[in-house]
């Protein structure tokens, strides 16, 4: 033939005549290596190798035939690169002709077109006369798997090489693709055929009249129904089908028309994995639809969506149903119409708005919610949109909230305003006045102040919200408002103490407001604290009794709270300077005395002078600590005003205990400067702080030496003095923990230590938490220690924060979850008995906090601790790893599934611990255990639904409430809705 004549070359040699024979005849595997290797060697070229296989290739017997092109096919396989372009034009004349022969012979055949593909001297016009055979003389769908992915191959590599080749064949190629897929079955050779679909649509080839065809050949496989078998080795999972034909069905407006008929279809359908794969499907499809694509299924689409937020008993569906709805919304509001173009918006809205206003106002509020997350969801898609909604819902709620006497219901109404009220601040206006939410601004201000003077707490926290969202509206609360809304968080911030959540959140919503309106806070505020303050000091210095105490903390606590805006600072830090002097002057209240000294004034003081001092300029910051560290080191009080010390000032030497403890003062002061201003000093310093940290009689103070010793350690330019530094660190933690009465104060200085150097990178860290890790078997200090592990990984709020221009390194959790989680794994197995606990607490609290796509690939190693951990008896173990776990449930389903007889057995067990919050942790973690694969959970349904009845009596509202949830998606486990 023309194509063999054209193959001469120079006689083999009996070296390769016999590698050949033995493959051929001998059906010995390895000789193809080794011609290979001798190809690539240079020994052989590869028409030597065509040339001794000639009687194999003549041969009658097929399967002899397939032994010889399987040789030649492995050799071109691993010398691809090497083949000149008259090779590679005459071998592929060579395979496309015997793509007509014997069925046995196609597999190896094919092997050498994917290798011919891969070449890089493919002359032009090859790519398409191969992918012309292969359709012409293939039948894809009778072949065995392996050869159907090695097609596959083929078409990818040439997609990706020669492109604009394949592009000239017209929708011939797409045709020619659809009759190779068309039946395909394997998940392996889904996903790369999903991909070739997906490629086709996205890089512009012609699908000419085949687009119906086209979308036939993969719909047909929607919504996927795949379960990996166990143990599969090909680690192909449900989800990856399910994303990668997604990709296909919403890469193209073109097949709206048949794809939006089959989503309505699967939505109304009584399938709850069809259920969420549509909803899913439409929101990814709203990216790239427009108007004309959604216009004739608008009403389909939303009666089905409506239908499950009202009506389905999963939050899943639920969620995907609103995240659809506000996808077809954001469609609708960015299509560019035409002069003469019907606008769908506001006709949508207006529908949306029919279906769901009149339940806003039915007297027993059965359907008020899905009605309102209805709403929000349509509300939250554009500026048009939440104009439209907003606008007629306000009037409606506010209505409704005036009609409604029970403090529930009018909190239930409250929330949803606030909701509406929250998606407002996602869109600016150039003109303040064009808001929705002005025209209806006095009655939402009164109807606020009407909550916050309620006699329900709940109602009252709604309406602290509420009024935080409003003043975060720009321009919108005129200077009667907030003098009003100050007072009324004035009064909310002195509540009882059965009233706790309620003054917490008065003195956040304070905090924030403080910062948008500090001229309004310091007009109507302050001055009302500092009579407080005064008042409460004459109280105290009359030994008056524990209520005036509490009043005196919660102002201080409020000043701290109000601090948030330099202005602001600049008032409350005197005054509270001012009454802390009150500590030292002679004939000083023992009651007072006590207040000003308490944990909780102090760290006020703390939050209010850190704060305080991240506002400095550079100039002041350098004045003010040429004044602070002598004060503190030498009682140099030469530039306070007279007698605001008339007592001796020396916390650092034989200072009282009330002195050392407002070294908390300095820290929070120091600490908090910028890295380049310099601390006169330093030395001596570093020194007295170190001494401090590991005096015992004062456990508050030795800890605020300590931290104020490790945040200047932090921030400490890497050199000589920065090393004998932390020389005298590691050599009083040794000493420290040594026998004596300061193990735990030295301990706390070796803690605070190593965070400091954890956070910046320093080679000490290591050596450091590895010293740390030794403890955890320390009879005295090892609970403790595994406690340290929490505070290394978490974000502190007083020193060693970004704030505070401490050097913090972005991937810090990551850097010593790699470091160390070995060692903590490797001491846990070589750890006695009991001291187990102590390594267990310790992984929990890093892998808390790692960020989970860290944790997910090292999930296999460490999911046996884990489990381990549940049956830990320490409470803080158990609720630490179930949160570890429960994310872990929802984002690696099948890893978790290898799993799933301990999981319930283990989570089962918990949901009767004495810590509520542990037997909450538990049922969370039992309702996510229902996004594992249905079959595997199916056999331990009836005794979950059995266990899960007791908690359903539990003391605590908060436990039943998440029993009633997760026994309620176990119910619908495996029924037809799921």
């Amino acid at each position: 033939m023309a194509a063999a004549a054209a193959l001469e070359a120079a006689a083999p040699t009996d070296a390769l005549w016999g590698l050949v024979h033995d493959f051929v005849m001998g059906q010995r595997e390895d000789p193809a290596d080794q011609v290979a290797a001798d190809v690539k060697s240079g020994n052989y070229t590869v028409l030597q190798v065509v040339e001794a296989l000639g009687t194999s290739l003549e041969n009658p017997e097929p399967r002899t035939r397939a032994r010889g092109i399987q040789l030649l096919s492995q050799v071109l396989l691993q010398c691809h690169s090497l083949l000149l372009e008259k090779e590679v034009v005459h071998l592929i004349l060579f395979c496309e002709n015997r793509l007509k022969d014997h069925h046995l012979v196609i597999p190896s055949v094919l092997q050498g077109l994917k290798a011919l593909s891969l070449c890089v001297a493919l002359p032009p016009g090859l790519a398409v006369s191969v992918l012309k055979a292969i359709f012409q003389e293939v039948h894809v769908q009778s072949l065995p798997q392996v050869d159907r992915h090695t097609v596959y191959n083929i078409i990818t590599n040439f997609m990706r090489t020669r492109e604009e080749e394949l592009k000239g064949l017209g929708a011939d190629f797409t045709f020619g693709f659809i009759q190779v897929m068309d039946g395909e079955k394997d998940p392996r050779n889904l996903l790369v055929a999903f991909r070739i679909v997906h490629d086709l649509i996205s890089r512009d080839y012609s699908l000419g009249p085949f687009v119906e065809e086209l979308f036939e050949v993969t719909s047909c496989y929607f919504p996927i129904d795949f379960t990996p078998p166990p143990n599969d080795p090909y680690g192909i999972q449900r989800e990856d089908l399910i994303l990668s034909l997604r990709n296909v069905l919403a890469s193209t407006p073109r097949f709206a028309e048949f794809l939006l008929p089959l989503l309505i279809e699967k939505v109304d359908s009584e399938i709850l994995s069809a259920k969420l794969d549509s909803l899913q499907t439409l929101n990814a499809c709203c990216a790239v639809y427009g108007q004309k694509e959604l216009k004739d299924f608008l009403p389909s689409l939303w009666a089905s969506i409506r239908r499950e937020v009202f009506q389905t008993a999963s939050e899943r569906v639920e969620a995907e149903g609103l995240a659809a709805l506000h996808s077809l919304t954001v469609c609708l509001s960015r299509s560019v119409l035409s002069a003469d173009a019907e606008d769908l918006l506001d006709s949508f809205l207006n529908n949306i708005l029919q279906d769901c206003r009149h339940h806003l106002c039915e007297p027993d509020m059965k359907l008020v919610w899905p009605s309102a997350k209805l709403l929000q969801a349509a509300a939250g898609a554009s500026a048009r949109a939440c104009d439209y909604i907003t606008s007629n819902v306000l009037p409606l709620l506010l209505e409704q909230f005036h009609k409604h006497s029970q403090s529930s219901q009018r909190r239930t109404i409250l929330e949803m305003l606030l909701g509406f009220l929250k998606l407002q601040q996602n869109w600016s206006y150039e003109d303040k006045d064009q808001r929705p939410v002005n025209g209806f601004k006095d009655q939402l201000c009164s109807l606020v102040f009407m909550a916050l003077t309620g006699p329900s707490t709940q109602l009252q926290l709604v309406g602290i919200h509420t009024l935080t969202v409003l003043g975060a509206q720009p321009d919108l609360l005129s200077s009667e408002d907030l003098e009003l809304a100050v007072g009324h968080l004035y009064r909310l911030s002195f509540l009882e103490e059965d009233s706790q959540s309620c003054r917490v959140a008065a003195l956040e919503a304070s905090g924030t407001l403080a910062a948008l309106y500090p001229v309004a806070f310091s007009s109507h505020l302050v001055p009302k604290l500092t009579e407080e303050l005064r008042v409460g000091e004459s109280d105290l210095t009359r030994g008056d009794g524990p209520t005036q105490c509490s009043r005196y903390l919660c102002c201080l606590q409020a000043l701290s709270a109000i601090s948030t805006h330099p202005s602001i600072v600049r008032e409350t830090l005197p005054l509270l300077l001012q009454h802390l002097c009150q500590v030292n002057k002679e004939k000083e209240p023992s009651v007072l005395r006590k207040v000003l000294l308490e944990d909780e004034v102090l760290a006020a003081m703390v939050s209010v002078i850190g704060t305080a001092t991240t506002h400095l300029s550079p100039e002041l910051a350098a004045q003010s600590v040429a004044h602070i560290v002598p004060l503190f080191l030498d009682g140099n009080v030469s530039f306070l005003p007279e007698n605001s010390f008339p007592s001796r000032f020396q916390p650092f030497q034989d200072g009282s205990s009330g002195q050392r403890r407002l070294v908390a003062l300095l820290m929070a002061f120091v600490c908090s400067l910028p890295r380049n201003v310099e601390i006169p000093q330093l030395n001596q310093l570093m020194r007295e702080l170190l001494e401090l940290s590991c005096c015992h009689s004062c456990p508050f103070s030795s800890t605020a030496a300590a931290k104020c010793f490790a945040g200047l350690l932090n921030k400490h330019p890497a050199g000589q003095q920065l090393d004998e530094f932390l020389q005298l660190a590691v050599d009083k933690v040794e000493v420290g923990l040594g026998s004596g009465p300061c193990r735990s104060q030295a301990f706390t200085l070796l803690l605070w230590v190593t965070k400091a150097l954890v956070l910046r990178y320093h080679p000490l860290s290591s050596c450091l938490t590895t010293r740390l890790m030794g403890l955890l078997s320390d009879p005295e200090l090892g609970p403790a220690a595994a406690d340290g592990f929490s505070l290394l990984m978490s974000d502190c709020t007083d020193v060693l924060t970004r704030a505070g221009h401490a050097e913090v390194r972005i991937m810090f959790r990551q850097r010593f979850f790699t470091d160390n989680v070995p060692a903590l794994v490797q001491g846990f197995h070589a750890a006695p008995q009991d001291v187990k606990p102590n390594y267990l607490k310790g992984l929990s609290h890093v892998l808390n906090r790692l960020p989970k796509p860290v944790l997910l690939p090292e999930l296999p190693t460490l999911l046996s601790l884990l489990l381990e951990a549940l049956s830990c008896p320490d409470c803080v173990v158990q609720l630490s790893t179930l949160s570890c776990l429960q994310p872990l449930l929802l984002e690696a389903p099948q890893v978790m599934s290898l799993h799933v007889d301990t999981l319930v057995t283990k989570f089962l067990n918990l949901t009767s611990s004495p810590s509520m919050a542990v037997r909450i942790a538990a049922l969370q973690c039992m309702h996510a255990l229902t996004r594992l694969p249905t079959p595997v959970l199916l056999p331990y349904k009836p005794q979950v639904i059995r266990a899960l009845a007791k908690p359903l009596d539990d003391k605590k509202r908060l436990v039943r409430k998440e029993a009633v949830s997760a026994r309620g998606e176990w119910f619908l486990l495996g029924s037809p809705g799921s």
